[in-house]
């Protein structure tokens, strides 16, 4: 079957965040924080002997729309998963036609579900300066 299907029965996994405006920090920094949102995401992947082939930063997007699609229409995604439903909210215009979608074209929709981060001062911080300040070569370590 080649480099395109699945080996050794691993799944590959699309990972959703939701991309939130920088004005939003205060109120919601995980939100914001897309790299943690991945991240949350990548773990839950790993514990499961799962493989992220793919990520998707999106604010919004139409559930029909072609970048969602188009790993699982070339057979490259099993999955998609994001850290919660409040941050599929964010990334989709609609999570029940998203999820409808899914099952239609058999592929599944998981949330991870842990607890959110809590965001002090410093990590707020941290993330403001990743944001607001990427052309500078800055990459948030």
């Amino acid at each position: 079957m080649g480099g395109t299907r699945r080996s050794s029965g691993m799944l590959r996994v699309t990972t959703i965040a939701s991309l939130t405006p920088l004005e939003e920090l205060d109120e919601d920094p995980f939100l914001v924080d897309s790299r943690s949102q991945h991240a949350m995401c990548a773990r839950w992947a790993a514990e499961r002997g799962y493989v992220v082939t793919r990520e998707l930063l999106l604010r919004g997007l139409r559930p029909d729309h072609c970048a969602l699609w188009e790993d699982a229409e070339a057979g490259l995604v099993d999955l998609f998963v994001a850290p919660s439903r409040r941050v599929l909210e964010g990334a989709l215009a609609s999570v029940d036609e998203f999820t409808a979608e899914c099952a239609r074209r058999g592929v599944r929709v998981e949330t991870v579900g842990h607890a959110e981060p809590a965001y002090d001062a410093q990590m707020k911080a941290r993330v403001h300066r990743r944001l607001s300040m990427p052309t500078a070569g800055y990459d948030g370590r």
